[in-house]
């Protein structure tokens, strides 16, 4: 190979690089708006239906377990339409669309079967959007910079899920000095949570610049998905049954007797601990194994949980969602990296796909589990339980880790 031809891969190899770094930075900064977006809305959403609309803890759970039950469906769907048309973008931007009109919407309805299908059609719009963010990523990565690179998307993500409550602990301020009732206030803020979403769409249409990288009439969309994945994805799915809705958190907080101003606050807390860890913990993750530091999470998870099901002050929480903050550090990003390094980019749409599916549908027993024991014994129960089988996923974790470690580092 002569010198110029030389000079030339290496220049192509050097834009290649420079763009994915771009693809990756608009993604982040994408969620990162998304990220403000939600976390004006979740911290108030169970205070909400329970206080202005009158729902149940039961039915809060079940409610938000079914709506990202049933938005699971759709994630597979997405993946494979990323898989086959090698287009991401798009469908990105229905997801974040449809998410917006679910938020919007909710502040002028009060019947239950609206707000319902409200909720279904935000869902909807995070499980169009979720896999090909993650396929975006992925595949802009370089092979040994997986981690780093998801770490960067989850903390651009993540910083934004702390200014959310910022933001909304300072409007609830201000709307209390003016003496204004919460069942009005709170319609305003679900408004301004999905007027929000306007900026992430247009980051999503002008900022991120992707190209075909294989084209569709060449794609073997039967390729079979490695035995690695289905492990992680089976344990993963233990795991996620544990992992009960965050709305009960917050409830538990409040429980605890902190205050409607000091909720958010506590979940910026744990949205600055995870942002500033997700990098660094993707870093730890290429050089020593994703296996590891997810297992690490989810112990993590299972004392932060714990931790909840024995509080009896309101103080106890702060240090308990920093702790919450760290498991998601550990756990988010890393495990989509592991789910590139196992499954070839023709098909990792769908691999994400049904590794979403799959943790959505174990969110409709999760949110059951978590409401009944809450109502029918005590406000500690749904936190033993989810500490419990948390750590039983950390022991099928390290039992089966020599089936979850990759044989190879896909492309």
């Amino acid at each position: 190979m002569t010198k110029q031809r030389i000079d030339i891969e290496n220049q192509k190899r050097t834009e290649q690089v420079k763009k994915g770094k771009r693809t990756i930075l608009a993604v982040g900064f994408a969620s990162f708006f998304g990220g403000v977006s939600q976390d004006i809305f979740i911290p108030i959403l169970p205070l909400y239906l329970t206080q202005i609309l009158g729902l149940d803890k039961t039915v809060v759970g079940v409610a938000e377990g079914l709506v990202t039950a049933a938005s699971s469906g759709f994630k597979v769907i997405a993946g494979r339409l990323s898989d086959r048309f090698q287009r991401q973008k798009p469908i990105v931007a229905a997801g974040y669309m449809l998410s917006m009109i679910g938020r919007g919407a909710l502040a002028f309805v009060s019947a239950p079967l609206a707000v319902f299908g409200l909720r279904f059609m935000d869902g909807i719009g995070k499980g169009i959007k979720d896999p090909p963010k993650d396929v975006l990523v992925a595949n802009a990565a370089e092979k040994a910079t997986r981690g780093r690179s998801f770490g960067i998307a989850r903390m651009l993500d993540t910083f934004g899920s702390a200014l959310g409550p910022l933001i909304l602990s300072g409007l609830i301020i201000l709307f209390t000095r003016h003496n204004i009732e919460p069942s009005h206030y709170y319609r305003w803020l679900l408004i301004l949570s999905a007027l929000i979403l306007l900026i992430t769409i247009a980051i999503v249409q002008f900022g991120i610049k992707e190209t075909k990288t294989v084209r569709p009439e060449k794609i073997n969309t039967k390729v079979p998905l490695a035995k690695s994945f289905y492990w992680f994805t089976a344990i993963a799915g233990v795991f996620a049954i544990a992992n009960s809705s965050d709305a009960f958190l917050i409830l538990r907080s409040q429980n605890l007797g902190l205050s409607i101003v000091a909720i958010p606050l506590a979940y910026a807390v744990l949205n600055v601990i995870y942002g500033s860890l997700a990098l660094p913990a993707g870093i730890i993750s290429d050089k020593l194994g994703r296996i590891p530091v997810i297992t690490i999470g989810w112990a993590v998870y299972g004392f932060c949980y714990l931790g909840f099901a024995v509080a009896n002050s309101a103080w106890q929480v702060w240090p308990l969602f920093a702790l919450y903050g760290v498991f998601y550090a550990a756990s988010e990003g890393v495990g989509r990296a592991l789910i590139a390094d196992v499954v070839g980019q023709e098909a990792r749409g769908r691999a994400y796909g049904v590794y979403n599916m799959v943790i959505g549908l174990a969110a409709l027993p999760a949110g059951l589990i978590a409401g009944l024991l809450w109502d029918k014994i005590n406000p500690s129960m749904p936190f033993y339980f989810s500490a419990i089988l948390s750590f039983v996923a950390v022991a099928l974790m390290l039992s089966f880790r020599k089936q979850l470690v990759p044989s190879k580092v896909a492309r």
